[in-house]
């Protein structure tokens, strides 16, 4: 995969987020278990993004599970899910071919141990996003809540209208 296609995939993790966390903040209060439910699930997408990014960076894995005991506000979580998506942004866009193929050991927070490239990391984390977006657009749409597009076509015809011309 070229690194314009990872950086083009950020871009598109970033925008899908923004739209989902925009419409989850117009939800109506009688709705409160999906709501709930919509933000734990998100909350374990950010903790996993952050685990791989501290994987990535060299750093120490900031949580030791897959979600937080805790259930952050909507607002809190949308912050740091858009400083994490900022960061993945920046951080495709700073790698080269060599490095994306270069290989890592690290340890999953079960104690299981892991090797992946660093494209396969970025693979996982934009799949996986996508997949949690998908389950959070299944509890919206179990309520009567039309969830946002979230296809990665309508991100580039939105973020590059000129492909509408040919």
């Amino acid at each position: 995969m070229s690194i314009a296609t990872l950086i083009s995939l950020f871009g598109y993790k970033a925008w899908a987020n923004s739209e989902l966390f925009a419409l989850l903040a117009t939800l109506p209060a009688e709705h409160a278990e999906e709501f709930h439910t919509c933000v734990r699930t998100l909350n374990h997408v950010y903790v996993v993004d952050s685990l791989f990014r501290a994987h990535l960076s060299g750093e120490p894995r900031p949580f030791d599970d897959t979600n937080t005991k805790t259930t952050p506000s909507l607002g809190q979580l949308r912050e740091e899910v858009a400083a994490t998506d900022a960061w993945y942004q920046r951080y495709t866009s700073s790698l080269t071919s060599e490095e994306a193929s270069g290989v890592l050991d690290f340890t999953f927070t079960d104690g299981d141990r892991g090797r992946m490239s660093r494209e396969e990391i970025l693979l996982h984390i934009v799949t996986h996003g996508g997949y949690h977006r998908g389950n959070v657009g299944q509890v919206l749409k179990s309520i009567s809540v039309v969830p946002p597009r979230d296809l990665y076509t309508r991100f580039l015809h939105q973020s590059e209208p000129a492909r509408r011309a040919v």
